[in-house]
């Protein structure tokens, strides 16, 4: 049994990820060129190119293989040595070994001192001033180098983790597709055998909410080669779900006076440059010419156009606030390796909208776009397990985003003021807030336990000043307004990914696509099935007749398509008037007059249960 030692979560993952390069190394000799290995939140992973057998990839089939070995080298008890040294000499190290990924990481901290794509593109576009590395430190356990900042273990016997090596993936070298493909060997590690235990149970959960499979099953939307991934195709059914959430968040935020605008698809690019969204987006943005000379970009934000419906006349303080609300769709050029499901898609069906408004109505603008949230999720029953962040500017770096830094003191003191008044106790977080201000996160648990974000409020005193939005204040002034960002439930493509899993498919009454199947036990019941589904559908509910198979296939199907209500008619029923009703989970079968059912269900929908 190995010892116990003090050493963190991450350190010990970290070294694991160290150890199962070690164990395929051991395994492919000479056939091994090593990329990053880090921790993640259940594990860690390494990158790798392996040529295998003249394939440049592992099998599934191999994993128990070098999780056999990984045990060995535990076993071994091979100490993890830590040596600094300077750049050149690592380089020499690296080319020994034939390892190009870590020259390439050395050669990049050499000329700009980090190894982030994303730091490199700011330090080359501006300019900015490179920090320089001198030194690096490298690990060595057995064969295995590594260019790494630590820490880890002394030796491998100190591995006290239970793990297991879950999957075989490929992944673009640094993120970037036109790099080459590597093999990423990912695993899970915890300090006790039950987490481990537990996190398998959570997996099999997961699987079983799927929002790909389900969505299937369901057949709510699907995905065509011809059209292109990323580009969902919904189903009838899908449809009436989208349809809605639609109905229903526009039927709140109208309490609230927001009123539907519609905005075309396409902009010219001046548009986005202004606002500063073509800078943001650059390598996301969908451009579009014609054979005549045309030439727009697909949009993909919708603030910049809702600003030119502000624009178009003069305004005056008596008009404001203005509110619009729009659900339209809008593209972003994701990287093809990140698109899947629902969750991230390349054209996104997006319920937007914006507030125009004088500074002294900012904070109650603000205190209703809480409650509008509230409201939604609470009929979700997504509200208890939330919290709130203050998302606020990353000081250190003030070029990343626009505007006046006193108007962003402003709009952070706002906030803040906010969510102490309606005590939202709101975790100030650095570097989390928009392009253009500072911002309210409201942070959800689904049924998984997995944290979401998705509503959000973002106060903004810089884009009405670049566009030069203006009103007539009292004194006859033109002055700019101050423009308020909201999404409730965000994208409409993820945010059905979203409930799909949270209710594992069984969605609640008003949002079922069908709400009510009706089983005849045999043709001598077709005719009053049709009369109680014309009944039920005169109350706008959504009713399907089945009439094939026998009485317990179609009981079985429309349990597998999780619909609320399954209504039985024999003789008995035929001739009483009444229905036997079977609620969704539930095996007994209840007796009630029509009329008695369908107030039930007025009620159950009245109540969004």
């Amino acid at each position: 049994m190995p010892i116990k030692h003090n050493y963190s979560l991450e350190t010990l993952r970290h070294s694991l990820a160290h150890i199962t390069a070690l164990a395929v190394l051991r395994l492919y000799r000479g056939q091994v060129c090593f990329g990053v290995g880090p921790v993640t939140e259940q594990g860690f992973y390494y990158d790798m190119e392996i040529k295998n057998s003249g394939q440049n990839s592992l099998s599934l089939e191999e994993l128990p293989k070098i999780e056999e070995e990984v045990h060995k080298i535990i076993k071994e008890g091979l100490p993890f040595k830590k040596k600094t040294v300077s750049i050149s000499e690592a380089k020499k190290i690296f080319k020994k070994l034939k390892q190009p990924y870590k020259l390439e990481l050395l050669k990049d901290l050499e000329q700009y001192g980090t190894t982030v794509e994303s730091q490199k593109s700011k330090i080359k576009s501006q300019k900015l001033k490179i920090n320089k590395v001198k030194t690096v430190t490298i690990y060595q356990i057995g064969e295995f180098v590594d260019l790494c900042r630590g820490p880890h273990i002394r030796n491998t016997r100190e591995m006290t983790l239970y793990f297991k090596l879950t999957k075989i993936a490929g992944a673009y070298w640094r993120g970037n597709e036109k790099n080459s493909m590597l093999t990423r060997i990912e695993g899970v590690a915890f300090e006790t055998k039950a987490e481990l235990e537990k996190y398998f149970d959570w997996l099999q959960e997961a699987e079983r909410r799927d929002h790909r499979k389900l969505g299937r099953q369901l057949d709510l939307f699907t995905f065509s080669d011809l059209v292109g991934s990323g580009l969902p195709l919904f189903t009838p059914k899908g449809t009436i779900i989208i349809e809605e959430l639609k109905k229903y968040i526009e039927g709140v935020c109208r309490k609230y006076g927001f009123e539907k605008v519609t905005t075309p698809s396409l902009a010219k690019i001046e548009l986005f440059e202004i606002s500063g969204h073509a800078q943001k987006f650059n390598d996301e943005l969908f451009r579009v010419t014609s054979p005549k000379g045309h030439s727009f970009v697909l949009k993909p934000v919708q603030c910049p156009h809702h600003t030119q419906l502000y624009a178009s006349r003069l305004r005056s303080y008596k008009e404001l606030p203005i509110r619009y609300m729009e659900s339209d769709k809008m593209y972003r050029a994701e990287k093809p390796g990140e698109v899947g499901g629902l969750s991230r898609v390349y054209a996104i069906t997006v319920e937007d909208g914006h507030i125009f408004c004088r500074p002294d109505q900012v904070k109650d603008e603000i205190k209703n776009l809480v409650q509008i949230i509230k409201e939604f999720y609470s009929s979700l029953g997504l509200w208890e397990n939330q919290w709130v962040s203050l998302s606020l500017r990353d000081y250190s770096h003030p070029e990343k985003y626009i505007g006046d830094p006193k108007d962003w003191d402003k709009c952070e003191k706002i906030l803040q003021e906010i969510s102490n008044v309606m005590d939202l106790q709101a975790k100030r977080r650095e570097g989390e807030a928009a392009l253009y201000g500072p911002k309210l996160d409201f942070m959800f648990k689904d049924a998984l336990g997995n944290e979401i974000q998705i509503p959000t409020i973002q106060l903004d005193f810089a884009t009405p000043k670049r566009f030069n939005l203006t009103y007539i204040n009292e004194q006859g002034k033109a002055v700019n307004p101050v423009m308020i960002h909201r999404a409730i439930l965000g994208s409409y493509e993820r945010f059905l990914a979203l409930l799909i899993e949270h209710f594992a498919g069984a969605f609640p009454l008003w949002l079922a696509s069908v709400q009510i199947v009706l089983l005849p036990v045999s043709s001598k019941q077709a005719h009053y099935s049709q009369t109680v589904a014309t009944t039920l559908r005169k109350e706008e509910l959504r009713v399907e007749v089945w009439e094939d198979e026998t009485i317990s296939k179609r009981i079985r199907q429309a349990e597998l398509q999780k619909i609320p209500y399954i209504i039985v008619l024999g003789d008995k029923e035929k001739k009483e008037k009444t229905v036997s009703v079977r609620e969704r989970g539930s095996k007994v079968l209840t007796v009630l007059p029509l009329e008695q059912f369908l107030n039930k269900i007025k009620h159950e929908l009245t109540k969004k249960k």
